[in-house]
C-alpha cells in the first residue's frame, strides 16, 4: 500500500498523524519511517516535515532507524528498577549479544528502555509487541527469546 492510499484510509486530519506513522512504519519491513517516508507524509498531509520528523522521533513506537522485527522494551522506572530490571538488562544484552538501543546482527530484537508500562505489580516487565511479559527471571526471558525465534 502507498502511502498516498495509507494517508487516504485514515484521513488527512493532524490527529491521524501517529496513525499513519505506524501504519507505514509498520509495512517498511524495517520498523521504522524512511526520510522518504517522512517527506512522503508531509506531502500529502500538507504538514511541515520538521513537524512530521519531530513526532517520529519523539514517541518510542516510531523510529527514524531501522529496528528488528521485535522490539523488547525493558521498563526502567523505579518499581522495576527495584524488582530487578539491571538483572533482566544484563540477561538480554548477554542473550541477544546487544547493548540498550542497538539491533541484532540478524535483524529479528532490538533492545530498547521504555518508561513505565502500567505493570507495577509484575515488576520488572517488557513489553515486545502488543504482549507484556513480567514477573521477569532469568529463564523466562530465554524461553520468551527463544519462542520468538522460532517465529522469526
Amino acid at each position: 500500500m502507498k502511502i498516498k492510499e495509507i494517508v487516504d484510509k485514515h484521513g488527512k486530519t493532524p490527529d491521524k498523524l501517529i496513525e499513519i506513522m505506524l501504519d507505514i512504519q509498520e509495512r517498511s519491513g524495517f520498523n521504522c519511517l524512511s526520510r522518504e517516508d517522512i517527506a512522503a507524509i508531509s506531502k500529502e498531509m500538507d504538514i511541515p516535515e520538521s513537524r512530521v520528523y519531530s513526532v517520529a522521533s519523539f514517541y518510542t513506537l516510531l523510529s527514524t532507524e531501522p529496528r528488528g522485527k521485535y522490539i523488547i522494551q525493558l521498563c526502567h522506572d523505579v518499581p522495576c528498577y527495584i524488582n530487578g530490571s539491571v538483572n533482566a538488562l544484563k540477561v538480554l544484552e548477554e542473550e541477544l549479544g546487544v547493548k540498550i538501543g542497538e539491533t541484532t546482527k540478524d535483524k529479528i530484537f532490538t533492545l530498547e528502555f521504555t518508561s513505565c508500562l502500567g505493570c507495577c505489580e509484575i515488576a520488572p516487565v517488557m513489553q515486545i509487541g502488543e504482549e507484556v511479559y513480567g514477573n521477569l527471571t532469568s529463564s523466562k526471558i530465554k524461553e520468551v527469546l527463544n519462542e520468538l525465534r522460532g517465529k522469526a
